[in-house]
């Protein structure tokens, strides 16, 4: 195995490419879906980002995990407050569900 070598920038890229800006900070890829009639940006966050965190999917209305990677969507147009983190299996089934979540009758109510 030979060391590693620590190259220089080329001198033509100065600062952060699209690419990189893509990529984000949570370790994950940001694309844009039509869901609704509406644009939704789509952020796929890896499991190591959201360590210390849970949140509660919307799909199923079960916990996230800390350290799970999961999805978060938000409508383009929206604040910060709209995000909502999704389980990627549900943010998949999105358009197969109900619009209404069925719980048991002992289920609490988050």
């Amino acid at each position: 195995m030979s060391p590693r070598r620590n190259r220089p920038k080329e001198s033509g890229s100065a600062g952060q490419s699209a690419d990189d800006e893509r990529s984000g900070r949570y370790g994950g890829w940001q694309s844009s879906e039509r869901w609704q009639g509406e644009e939704w940006s789509v952020r796929h966050v890896a499991g190591a980002s959201a360590q210390g965190k849970t949140y509660r999917c919307p799909g199923c209305d079960q916990q996230i995990p800390s350290g799970v990677p999961h999805v978060v969507a938000w409508p383009e147009h929206a604040g910060v407050d709209d995000r909502r983190h999704w389980h990627k299996a549900c943010w998949n089934a999105k358009d197969r569900r109900t619009t209404r979540v069925q719980r048991s009758r002992n289920a609490p109510r988050f």
